[in-house]
């Protein structure tokens, strides 16, 4: 089994969906550090050799990944919650950032419900 950034991938897999695997590789970026490796990305992960998979952290180590790329993007939320600009604030309340509407729905977002007490629908 290869370990590459700190994964384990997936043997039985070609090696351009065992790629994806890694936090930060997509199926476009894997088939271009494969083809930048040389390698075939119909190859399963078994089948690559230690030289290949030499090419292949090689050509990993330019791009940000696993840890180095989470910490970026948590940095980038604490910025804009810093700055207190609307994304920043949505992200602090715990609310949708992109414009969807949280009156129903944004359950994953806003986590289970909490019922107010006293809270009746109005008589109409």
């Amino acid at each position: 089994m290869a370990r590459i950034a700190g994964v384990d991938l997936p043997k039985y897999k070609r090696s351009a969906v065992a790629l994806t695997y890694i936090y930060g590789i997509g199926n476009t970026v894997a088939r271009d550090i494969l083809e930048a490796a040389e390698i075939d990305p119909n190859t399963k992960v078994k089948d690559l050799t230690d030289e290949d998979i030499t090419k292949i952290r090689q050509e990993i180590s330019n791009i940000k990944v696993e840890g180095e790329l989470k910490a970026d993007v948590q940095s980038n939320i604490k910025r804009l919650m810093d700055v207190g600009c609307y994304r920043g604030i949505r992200h602090r309340k715990g609310l949708p950032l992109r414009g969807q509407r949280t009156q129903t729905n944004a359950r994953q977002r806003k986590g289970k419900r909490k019922t107010v007490a006293g809270k009746k629908k109005a008589p109409k």
